[in-house]
């Protein structure tokens, strides 16, 4: 009886041994900065081609109404020239006062980064919509497309409420977008402002929140519980091992924000968070399959 047990202890202790780690997931940011610019077709494409569990991508409203890729709320001369390749003075013409025509206008590629050396500029590049990242994954034939997400910010602002649309007006319009889409099972929707957010759920509650933050002294927990989000996307500093297990405890997944250092990588992996954004996707799933 001795041996049995002791045989079956053994037994567990391998199979447990066996048990592969929680898979980190990979979130290319703005589709993979480090390597293309940044929101742009050709980005998103090198980020789903490298393996990225999720594209992260940031959203404006044009004039008419169309949902448009970009960071800034202005064309941003750091990263476009206008039609006749000229460069224009900060903070750029503001997105929701251009129609998707004029904005198609600006060449969002043409500089490279100096931020990142890898970067490859790709001129003729424009901004895209939210619609033409969909069909880029869409009609992809890369194995990749099958399964890749989307992580999506609605870039508002409450201190600027001319720069785009209302919050109700944002959500219903993302929520729609999502549900047209056909991979609404692989959106998150993620916001500084938690005021889509709240509206989002509202209009679909089945929607993946992700609350974004990056104030030191915000009450992490108090904000993500007062809006049921589903994750916490803190910036990386405020990442700690007793946070990511008391979001954890509660069912909330921890997402950090924007990391492309090894060293940062590995301090994330022990702290057992679920996924990191960062600028090289390819870079990340290199250093995780190590």
């Amino acid at each position: 009886m001795k041996v049995l047990l002791l045989l079956l202890c053994l037994a567990a202790v391998s199979q447990s041994a066996e048990q592969p780690k929680p898979r980190i997931e990979v979130h290319g940011h703005r589709g993979a900065r480090a390597r293309y610019p940044e929101n742009t077709l050709p980005a998103f494409q090198f980020a789903l081609e490298a393996g990225a569990d999720f594209l992260e991508l940031d959203l404006g409203v044009t004039r008419d109404g169309i949902l448009v890729v970009s960071h800034d709320p202005h064309i941003n001369p750091d990263i476009c020239r206008d039609k006749d390749g000229n460069a224009f003075p900060k903070p750029g013409p503001l997105i929701h006062s251009l129609s998707l025509a004029q904005v198609k206008e600006y060449d969002c590629g043409c500089i490279k980064n100096a931020r990142f050396e890898t970067q490859v500029a790709v001129p003729g590049t424009r901004m895209p919509t939210l619609a033409e990242v969909f069909d880029l994954v869409r009609g992809s034939k890369h194995p990749n497309a099958k399964r890749i997400g989307f992580n999506i910010e609605t870039k508002i602002f409450p201190e600027h409420p001319d720069y785009t649309i209302g919050p109700e007006e944002f959500a219903t319009k993302v929520i729609e977008a999502f549900k047209q889409s056909g991979f609404f099972d692989r959106i998150v929707l993620q916001s500084f402002d938690p005021r889509t957010l709240v509206e989002a759920r509202k209009i679909e509650p089945k929607v993946t929140i992700s609350l974004l933050i990056e104030d030191e002294k915000a009450d992490l927990m108090g904000l993500c519980k007062a809006i049921r989000a589903d994750i916490v996307s803190p910036d990386s500093d405020l990442v700690t091992p007793e946070n990511v297990a008391e979001f954890h405890q509660v069912g909330i997944r921890v997402l950090p924000w924007t990391v492309n250092d090894p060293k940062d990588w590995q301090k994330l992996i022990e702290m057992n968070v679920d996924g990191i954004i960062t600028d090289d996707p390819a870079a990340l799933l290199k250093f995780l399959k190590r």
